[in-house]
């Protein structure tokens, strides 16, 4: 589940290095892996490798010299000059007996497989020139493409296309994915499956990098994952509170509601205006409706410890109503989820918001924003710089807030102020419907009733929100999300080995 940088990966093959195992015994390796994921890949057919100058054309080496060694017809196109590899590429190239071919795209010609070694993670300039003109051509050849490590153009720390990327059919890479291989665009150019092969690095190298980024599966958060007690009861579950928006806009908080009750809160109450009040209680069954129109109000309501996490934003109204509720909220330091309305309503004085933020004890605050209002609130971080990733503008709004952030889209990143961050990639795309993110802040608010930690209870909110939309399928309208997640939860048990 761990993610590391082109950094630390670098670091990991040098500790390895240190530890006594060469690195062309781990480029031997790496080869081998990607010369069995190509034999899979395609059964017959010459099979043609793209190489580059360093160590991914190193591994591009070893892997056409096992495959021609299994009987396969392999070609090679080298990027430079071969007198001029250097280090273990050159050691590799010594491996490949046969001539290399001119790097141009007319030699390409019609393989039944392009190995892509042509650059590795590490690129973190434009692709100009011929290797832009090859990486064209190989994507307009038509024939599949194994990628080794990432597809070349893809920068592996931020996921940027720079200038031009290979769009792969597969991908293969070593020990731990990185960013790239779950951030957008990257994500798109890795193909159907990216592969993780054990090429010799021992794990126990974690222990001393201490990566801060992981990928967001069960196993991130197997430890926090609440599960009922056969002696509990609902008030052992936590009580949730969701605050609805007027007459007008009562829906987008009953999604909310509804997401806190499935997600596991023992009960749900919405905090309703009088005049929406029989609205939202002809709509609710379970959930419980209480009439709130006041900040005073709200306020005096919050007053029963019981009700231990809230939900707000969704459809709330956009000003200084909703603003206040949030900052009474926070000053009875309550578990909170702001999404939505909530977070537009600080967009003239963020500092504010992060302010009351930091000054609450222990804060347990997770705030859900989209693209579209994340720069409401981080307007000077919020730059889609080629080089600054959305890991990375996450972090730093974590830092600023105070908060959780989780910043939604096809690639969900949640992020703590300690510099924690995981990267959700099981979002389809049918999951970006009307009133979607609702649903999601209301989960997350189920966990918190629960108990659950912020940085987890996101975590884990954002895997179900994916997980839920896989199993309704395409054509999936939000309120489906709801009722799909017991057959998501009883996957999860499945997993973990919780009777049930």
């Amino acid at each position: 589940m761990e993610v590391l940088t082109t950094a630390e990966m670098e670091r990991a093959d040098r500790l390895t290095i240190a530890a006594g195992i060469p690195g062309f015994a781990l480029m031997l390796s790496a080869g081998q892996a990607v010369a069995e994921a190509a034999m899979d890949l395609v059964e017959e057919g010459p099979i043609l490798v793209v190489a580059g100058s360093g160590n991914n054309g190193g591994d591009g080496f070893v892997a056409a010299a096992e495959l021609a060694a299994r009987g396969r017809e392999v070609s090679v196109i080298l990027l430079c000059e071969r007198d001029s590899l250097q280090g273990d590429a050159a050691s590799a190239a010594k491996g490949w007996k046969y001539p290399v071919l001119p790097f141009n795209p007319q030699a390409i010609g019609r393989p039944a497989l392009i190995i892509d070694a042509l650059f590795g993670a590490g690129l973190n300039r434009p692709v100009e020139g011929d290797p832009f003109d090859m990486i064209e051509a190989i994507n307009a050849n038509g024939a599949p493409v194994l990628s080794v490590d990432l597809p070349s153009g893809i920068n592996g720390t931020t996921g940027a296309v720079m200038g031009a990327a290979i769009r792969a059919t597969e991908t293969v890479t070593f020990f731990r994915k990185k960013p790239a291989h779950l951030l957008l665009p990257g994500r798109m150019h890795c193909g159907r499956r990216v592969r993780v092969a054990d090429i010799g690095i021992d794990a126990s190298v974690l222990a001393e990098i201490q990566p801060q980024t992981f990928e967001n599966v069960p196993s991130a958060w197997r430890k926090s994952f609440p599960v009922p007690r056969i002696d509990g009861h609902k008030y052992a579950r936590g009580h949730a509170v969701i605050v609805s928006g007027d007459i007008a806009a009562t829906g987008a908080a009953r999604l909310a509601a509804r997401g806190a009750l499935r997600a596991g809160a023992g009960l749900v109450t919405l905090a309703s205006p009088r005049e929406a009040l029989a609205v939202n209680a002809a709509a609710l069954t379970a959930v419980m409706v209480r009439s709130v129109d006041s900040v005073v109000e709200f306020g005096e309501l919050l007053t029963d410890k019981r009700l231990n996490a809230l939900g707000i934003g969704p459809g709330a109204g956009v000003g200084d109503r909703t603003r206040d509720l949030v900052l009474t909220a926070l000053s009875a330091k309550r578990c909170l989820v702001l999404d939505a309305d909530a977070l537009t309503s600080f967009a003239e004085a963020p500092d504010r918001l992060f302010e009351a933020i930091k000054a609450s004890h222990d804060p347990q605050v997770v705030l859900t924003p989209h693209e579209g209002e994340f720069p409401r609130l981080f307007s000077d971080i919020s730059s889609k710089h080629p080089l600054r990733s959305k890991l990375e503008r996450v972090r730093a709004a974590a830092e600023r807030s105070g908060a959780i952030v989780l910043l939604k889209g096809p690639d969900t990143v949640v992020a703590s102020p300690d510099g924690r961050a995981i990267i959700a990639a099981n979002a389809p795309p049918w999951l970006a419907t009307a009133g979607a993110g609702d649903v999601l802040a209301g989960i997350v608010a189920g966990f918190l009733a629960q108990g659950v930690r912020a940085y987890e209870a996101a975590s884990i909110g954002a895997w179900m929100h994916g997980e839920g939309a896989r199993e309704a399928g395409p054509g999936l309208i939000a309120e489906d999300l709801t009722e799909v997640l017991p057959a998501v939860f009883r996957r999860l048990y499945d997993e973990f080995g919780i009777d049930y």
